[in-house]
């Protein structure tokens, strides 16, 4: 296991990649929360209640993912196939604030010690899962929790 002290994982709440990393952090305990659209907007209606995220005044996925990427020290993409949507724009967020994001294609991930490199060299406390919506992906909560949380129980 990393030295690097894992405080708090972050997501935007939306079906797929994001639940798949909050639902990691409750499994495991570990502190979760995020930004979410106001009407804590998702594609399969309001975010539950159980999920412990804070919306803005836009219904807007943009803005939330912003945040998300602002607040965290570092954003974990999961992906499968092309980067497009809002999973292309949180890559190109992090970009821009220049803070790190890892990409992990869920057909051929990195290994956790990879996983737990990326983390140590870029002292990451705060992480920010992202990635597809199950809709557009479907499968790829199921993939991203089971990989999440075998990097997360090393």
């Amino acid at each position: 296991m990393s030295m690097t002290s894992l405080k708090r994982i972050i997501s935007g709440g939306q079906t797929g990649v994001d639940r798949a990393g909050l639902d990691v952090a409750f499994d495991l305990g570990i502190p979760c929360g995020g930004w979410c659209p106001k009407g804590r907007r998702a594609v399969d209606g309001p975010i539950p209640d159980k999920y412990p995220l804070k919306e803005i005044e836009a219904e807007n996925y943009n803005k939330r993912t912003q945040l998300n990427v602002q607040d965290s020290d570092g954003t974990l993409v999961f992906y499968r196939g092309e980067l497009e949507g809002g999973t292309a724009y949180t890559v190109k967020l992090a970009d821009q604030y220049g803070k790190p994001c890892l990409l992990v294609d869920v057909e051929s991930p990195v290994s956790a010690a990879e996983f737990w490199s990326w983390i140590d060299t870029h002292k990451i406390e705060v992480l920010n899962v992202a990635g597809p919506r199950e809709e557009g992906r479907p499968g790829i909560y199921q993939q991203a929790y089971k990989l999440l949380k075998t990097y997360l129980s090393k």
